[in-house]
């Protein structure tokens, strides 16, 4: 059977099966037909670790980092690990091969003075600067996923219990509470902005566009980088960032861990325990800055 029809099976099957995110299903399918090209005529399902090992190699001379490799080859551990199962093979090829090791980075936050700084930047007096800022505020009161907040629906709001239903990775489910500083804005925007960008239009989504739609991610990205740049905010910034600071500030004035994780939908604690290091990274700054021997 050709390599590209395998592929699709198992991306099919492992879409059905474990509801993995368009993202995720993208990279698997991207890393595995680059390998099945490097393979030329070598069926695919016939590789072993020595091969892989090659493949790998020949990536890392290409110039790809520890990370990309450790995505690769997580990637082809699916893929054959899907085909065990199926008992289409009997052996791994990547069951002897060790991951690259690779650090694990701060993600990017913003102090609270910065936060602020950045909430402030759009202006409220225009229907979309006013969506710009209930967006913002939304982002830092639930720590949503920038994907998760430019597809939510009415469905999914309670303003009575002042909650958020989300749908998050995996189809599970999570509530988040929203407060009563991004309630009140979300309030005021469904009263006025939306209803003077919508006009006579209809739209299922709680964020809207001009064009009656919901917002993609890359568009409100651009839009949190044209905000942090008039909130003269210099440091890197990610999709991620609000989401990063809404656990880091959490954890700085004492939120427990498995709480934020909750928050955050991450199925593994050890996703979240992250934060406790950019926590620990902020006491240092502090008690260097502070302390009259520090």
């Amino acid at each position: 059977m050709k390599a590209t029809v395998l592929i699709d099976q198992f991306l099919d099957a492992v879409w059905v099966e474990q509801g993995l995110s368009e993202n995720t299903l993208s990279a698997y399918g991207s890393d595995l037909r680059i390998f099945a090209k490097w393979l030329k005529e070598m069926p695919i399902l016939e590789v072993d670790g020595g091969l892989l090992s090659s493949f790998l190699a020949s990536r890392y001379k290409d110039g790809i980092g520890n990370r990309s490799s450790a995505r690769i080859l997580s990637s082809l551990r699916r893929f054959y690990g899907y085909y065990i199962r199926e008992n289409i093979i009997k052996i791994d090829p990547t069951a002897l091969i060790e991951a690259p090791h690779i650090g694990q980075p701060l993600p990017a936050s913003l102090s609270e003075q910065d936060v602020e700084l950045l909430l402030e930047a759009p202006e409220v007096t225009h229907a979309l600067g006013f969506r710009d800022r209930v967006m913002l505020e939304m982002l830092y009161a639930t720590g949503l996923r920038v994907s998760e907040l430019v597809n939510l629906k009415f469905e999914q709001i309670s303003f009575r219990q002042g909650v958020v239903r989300i749908i998050g990775k995996g189809n599970k489910e999570r509530l988040v509470p929203v407060g009563e500083v991004a309630m009140s804005w979300l309030e005021n925007y469904m009263d006025q902005a939306r209803k003077a960008i919508l006009g006579e239009r209809q739209c299922d989504y709680l964020f809207v566009t001009n064009r009656a739609s919901n917002m993609t991610r890359q568009a409100f990205w651009h839009i949190i980088k044209r905000h942090a740049k008039k909130a003269g905010i210099s440091k890197g910034l990610s999709p991620h960032t609000l989401r990063h600071a809404f656990a880091t500030h959490l954890l700085n004035h004492g939120a427990d861990l498995r709480v934020v994780q909750l928050l955050l939908g991450h199925a593994d604690l050890s996703t979240t325990q992250i934060y406790t290091h950019i926590a620990r990274e902020r006491l240092k700054e502090l008690h260097s800055k502070y302390h009259p021997r520090g």
